[in-house]
């Protein structure tokens, strides 16, 4: 009986590779065939149903689904390259289909307010509850498949960085799979950064309405949220006064709360000050030890001082890191 060769490192870890590299293929080539069915539910039973009854026009219609047939004929185009193992080929078709994606998460905002519009109607209602009800859909709701599309970017994403990953450079697909694994990246970014974009404008519409008086119109627009929360101003001669504060990338919301008996505003905070974090120098007085103890910051401005205190210090230390970020950004901005 013959002993075993001498161990090879570098086959060993090229079979390792080869290993995974099938597994993600496998996993990208069964999920594909999920998401493809998945799309063609929602083509099949919704868009076209709609579309042939009548019930949504053109423009509603849009403003639902998005270019929903689109990426669907775009997963069909994918799905037999996958199937036949031309991952490269079939991947770097994908590519040119990306932009719908971004498309699709530009439209999210309008596609959810357009549908929660459309699903107070009795009749509309009961067309989507009887269609969700269809053994096919398996208790999945049309809210939960609308973000189909997102969610299998990034599954893209993971899955395609994985595949480029574990494949040699002197194999035939692997200039097409990095290429693909870029853009995919860039793209799932892009998409991010919409999101950041649409939840910021949720925060900011939010806090707009919880905002009272002459001087609170229009005081959120193109500006950044990034943090709010109750803080005690320490004045020169007296007692400490709880006031809310809202910071936004470029400034600090000081203000103070109305009577919730108030007729018009009650349960609103009133705008007592903003200001400009370009100009603003922060120093920490107390509350390095992260103890219990709470904590001191000191904000100053060129005709004004702040001392701002919270008994809970590591609450505070979240405060002295977000507003150490809101000046670096403004400031920033100064240069530009």
């Amino acid at each position: 009986m013959s002993s075993p060769g001498p161990r090879c490192p570098v086959r060993e870890q090229r079979a390792r590779w080869e290993r995974k590299r099938g597994r993600t293929a496998l996993e990208l080539l069964e999920t594909e065939r999920r998401y493809q069915e998945q799309l063609g539910l929602v083509l099949q039973y919704f868009v076209c149903i709609l579309r042939a009854k009548g019930t949504l026009r053109p423009a509603e219609l849009q403003a639902v689904f998005g270019p929903w047939e689109a990426v669907h004929a775009a997963s069909q185009e994918l799905l037999p390259h996958l199937e036949a193992g031309r991952w490269g080929a079939g991947l770097a078709g994908l590519c040119r289909h990306l932009e719908l994606y971004t498309r699709f998460a530009a439209n999210q905002e309008r596609a959810s307010a357009t549908l929660q519009k459309w699903l107070k109607k009795k009749r509309f209602r009961r067309f989507v509850r009887l269609q969700e009800g269809r053994p096919e859909f398996g208790g999945l709701r049309l809210v939960d498949l609308l973000p189909l599309p997102l969610q299998r970017l990034q599954q893209y994403e993971n899955l395609v960085v994985a595949l480029a990953e574990n494949t040699g450079p002197d194999n035939s697909d692997y200039q097409q799979l990095t290429k693909a694994a870029q853009k995919l990246s860039e793209v799932t970014q892009k998409v991010s950064a919409i999101g950041r974009e649409h939840e910021n404008g949720r925060q900011l519409q939010r806090i707009q309405t919880l905002l009272s008086g002459r001087h609170a119109k229009g005081l959120t627009k193109g500006r950044w949220f990034l943090r709010q929360g109750w803080l005690l101003v320490v004045p020169p001669k007296g007692e400490p006064k709880s006031r809310m504060f809202f910071l936004f990338s470029d400034a600090l919301l000081m203000t103070k709360p109305r009577s919730v008996l108030h007729i018009l505003y009650g349960g609103t905070f009133v705008c007592q000050a903003l200001y400009p974090m370009a100009q603003c120098q922060l120093q920490r007085i107390f509350g390095h030890s992260g103890g219990s103890g709470g904590g001191l910051l000191s904000l100053s401005f060129p005709h004004e001082k702040l001392l701002l205190m919270s008994t809970d210090q590591e609450a505070l230390s979240r405060w002295y890191h977000s507003l150490t970020a809101a000046i670096r950004y403004a400031s920033h901005l100064l240069w530009f």
